[in-house]
């Protein structure tokens, strides 16, 4: 019985060996590089479009921080609001006469 069970481990493992060499093997064929190579190139391109979605949603943030801050989304004055400093006095500048 205790034959029988090592016989049965050292089929199995020599199978996973062989199974291992075997995708080795295939990974060292032109046609195994060019899928490592095109494997490497998609998780590349991954990467750069989650930074640019990033770098995008920290953009907006940041934008309307900026215009939360300087009162750029405030309503626009209406039009009688809204009155020059060159208006009240008529004249267009300091040295005018």
């Amino acid at each position: 019985m205790r034959r029988l069970f090592w016989l049965a481990m050292g089929v199995t493992i020599g199978a996973l060996v062989v199974r291992k060499l075997s995708a080795a093997a295939d990974k060292l064929t032109p046609t195994g590089i060019a899928g490592s190579i095109a494997e490497g190139l998609r998780d590349l391109a991954d990467a750069i479009g989650d930074f640019g979605a990033d770098v995008r949603a920290a953009t907006a943030e940041r934008e309307a921080e900026l215009r939360s801050g300087t009162g750029l989304d405030a309503p626009l004055p209406t039009g009688d609001a809204v009155q020059l400093p060159g208006a009240l006095t008529g004249r267009h500048g300091a040295h005018s006469a």
